[in-house]
This record gives C-alpha cells, sequence and structure tokens, in this order.
C-alpha cells in the first residue's frame, strides 16, 4: 500500500499537468489576441498565469470539492480536523504556499519539525485524507 504522503506527491505532479496544460491554453489565446503574428509571445506570459491560475486552482477545487483533479485521482480529499468539508478561508491560507514552489518546500519543512504535516495544513487545522474512508 502506498503511503498518503507518497499519493499526494503524485497527486501534486498531476495537479502540475492540469494546470500547465490550462496555461498553455490561456498563454496561447491570450498571445493570439495581443500579438497574433508572434505567438512565441505565449511564452512571456507563463511566469505571470502560472502561480495565478495555480493558486485559483487549488484554492477553488479544495474549497468547493475538497479535492483537486490529481487529490481525486489519488483518492484523497482535504478536510477540516473535525471532519467537515473546508471552507474558502481555509483553503486560500492553506494553498498560499502553492503560488510558486519554493514556499511549499518551506511548509512542508517547518511542518516536519513541528511533527505535524504542513505547517499551513497545521495554522488552517485542515488534513488530507483517504477520500475511501
Amino acid at each position: 500500500m502506498v503511503s498518503i504522503f507518497s499519493r499526494r506527491i503524485i497527486a501534486y505532479v498531476l495537479d502540475f499537468f492540469v494546470v500547465s496544460a490550462v496555461m498553455w491554453i490561456i498563454a496561447f489565446l491570450l498571445s493570439l489576441i495581443i500579438s497574433p503574428m508572434d505567438i512565441s509571445y505565449a511564452y512571456a506570459y507563463f511566469p505571470f498565469i502560472a502561480p495565478i491560475l495555480g493558486f485559483a486552482y487549488f484554492v477553488v477545487l479544495e474549497a468547493f470539492k475538497g479535492a483537486t483533479v490529481g487529490k481525486a485521482l489519488m483518492f484523497l480529499e482535504v478536510r477540516s480536523r473535525n471532519g467537515a468539508r473546508i471552507n474558502l478561508p481555509q483553503s486560500i491560507v492553506r494553498n498560499l504556499t502553492k503560488i510558486y514552489w519554493i514556499p511549499i518546500i518551506f511548509d512542508w519543512l517547518v511542518g516536519r519539525f513541528m511533527n505535524t504535516d504542513r505547517l499551513f495544513g497545521n495554522l488552517t487545522r485542515t488534513v488530507v485524507v483517504n477520500s475511501t474512508e
């Protein structure tokens, strides 16, 4: 049986691919509007679109569905410690470190030193659990 931690890493990678695919489409469409003669400008929008789109993806799906596409495929979901679905403010705070990838590493490392999963998961009183339970 694969651990929840391993499934969370796989889920994060799957979510990266989902966000990347949507990001490519948005960047391409923006480049057609802004500079239809040179599609290479699509790459210039990535540093601005990726953090916003990624953050929105995690916040909206976790707050309203309980899981992102990656988490759902790995049979995981985010819950409050009392077992209830998380609310929008909890989702916003717990996903702040996912705007760029370096803060998520810091979030996880500090959480490990505190004997918890993630610092921001601890602050928001949220956990990732098996969705099959």
